[in-house]
């Protein structure tokens, strides 16, 4: 059997009970939190999801969120977040995940997304679509010990609220962060809820879900957030030993985010703070007086595909002038496959990208061009791994500079 003798429709309402039930069992068989499971059906968009069916049997499918995502220069430009790609293993290796992604990049391009993007449950998959690590997020461990260099600020008033409380107001401060860091998402009506995601079912021993608040102690302005839980264990010898489990920290000032990492590390009862999710330039590397006792781990994050290459090219802003040809290899999307001049003056001004027949100056694959894209990968560490290939001299250096982001990009959670 092949994935011509497979029926590849649009999905039903009726449909998406069967289809993500599918889609668990592609990804091992474990079923969602009933919490979690609700909110994914809610955010469904069903105009944008495929079903792959044998005979009356879900065997496969994929879906696309409506996002609007964060570029180098602070425009949140469209793209099509890739998600519930899953086929049964029964179905595997038969054509069926590239059919999906063929049919899908097609849409995508239909519908004037110059981008997508994806996280993928194994890092070797995307690369022959196209997609190129783009992000990377740090997880890391602090011991208890280990204290803030920066003293507390005494004009921010911490306080403990329940999450839903405060909600909105921590979403439009969220939203006021989303230009400044490339790969950031703004939320969607609905996405507002992702964040508070607590089923008791998923908690594994932790606490429910926390949320301390920091606020101006005069005007009451809400500066920054934390929200959190906290896992108890005790040792032997009935000493506790529990884990802060951070789930996300955001702040308007630097001060304000010193206070906050200040309040989760000063927690009674507790050995260590964790969190799985920072940018890999995070000011907690920094702000620690004893960083060697910290414990990051870098794990790979989101995947970044240019669909429409000269418009993606465009949407973004450059760090410095740049004046280059880039011959660009896309086997499978063949229409970004060329030679394209990209050129921008530098910070502050509209970049052009259009089809030329001069020379190349760089040659590179499309996976390469997404990895770069966001500025958080450097053309020239591309090129010292054997995947960019400088063609005039200076050039590698100058796209190198023009294409870097001040901060690293970063996708603060998944979908």
């Amino acid at each position: 059997m092949t994935g011509d003798d497979l029926t590849f429709r649009p999905l039903a309402a009726e449909e998406w009970d069967r289809w993500y039930r599918n889609l668990e069992v592609a990804f091992g068989g474990s079923e969602d939190f009933p919490a979690d499971r609700a909110l994914w059906r809610a955010l469904t968009e069903l105009d944008r999801s495929v079903g792959v069916w044998d005979g009356d049997l879900p065997v496969g499918g994929a879906s696309a969120f409506s996002f609007r995502l964060a570029v180098p220069g602070g425009a949140v430009v469209p793209a099509a977040g890739v998600t519930m790609v899953g086929v049964l293993p029964t179905h595997r290796r038969r054509g069926v995940l590239s059919r999906l992604m063929r049919d899908q990049l097609d849409e995508v391009r239909r519908r004037g997304e110059a981008l997508a993007v994806l996280t993928a449950s194994e890092a070797a998959i995307y690369g022959r679509f196209g997609y190129g690590l783009g992000t990377w997020r740090m997880g890391v461990t602090v011991p208890r010990r280990v204290k803030v260099r920066v003293p507390v600020d005494r004009a921010v008033r911490l306080r403990l609220v329940p999450p839903a409380s405060v909600l909105a107001a921590c979403e439009e401060l969220y939203a006021e962060l989303v230009p400044g860091r490339p790969g950031m998402l703004a939320r969607q009506p609905g996405w507002e809820q992702q964040p508070l995601k607590d089923d008791p079912a998923g908690r594994d021993g932790a606490s429910p879900l926390q949320c301390v608040v920091a606020e101006d102690r005069e005007s009451g302005q809400l500066l920054g957030y934390a929200r959190y839980a906290v896992a108890m264990e005790w040792n032997a010898s009935d000493i506790a030993d529990g884990t802060v489990r951070v789930r996300d920290v955001e702040a308007r000032t630097p001060a304000v985010y010193a206070a906050l990492w200040q309040f989760l590390l000063d927690q009674d009862l507790t050995g260590r703070v964790r969190v799985r999710n920072r940018p890999v330039d995070d000011p907690l590397l920094h702000l620690v007086d004893d960083p060697r006792r910290l414990e990051p781990q870098l794990v790979d994050s989101m995947y970044v595909r240019l669909v429409e290459l000269g418009a993606a090219l465009e949407q973004r802003a450059y760090a410095s002038a740049v004046d280059l040809v880039l011959e660009v290899s896309d086997a499978f999307c063949p229409w970004n496959a060329g030679r394209w001049r990209l050129h921008s003056d530098g910070p502050g001004k509209a970049a052009s990208c259009v089809r030329t027949e001069d020379p190349a100056d760089l040659a590179l694959d499309v996976r390469e061009l997404g990895a770069a894209y966001l500025g958080g990968v450097r053309l020239s560490a591309l090129a010292a791994a054997g995947l960019v290939t400088e063609l005039r001299d200076g050039a590698l250096t100058e796209a190198t500079r023009a294409f870097a982001s001040d901060v690293a990009p970063w996708l603060p959670h998944g979908f």
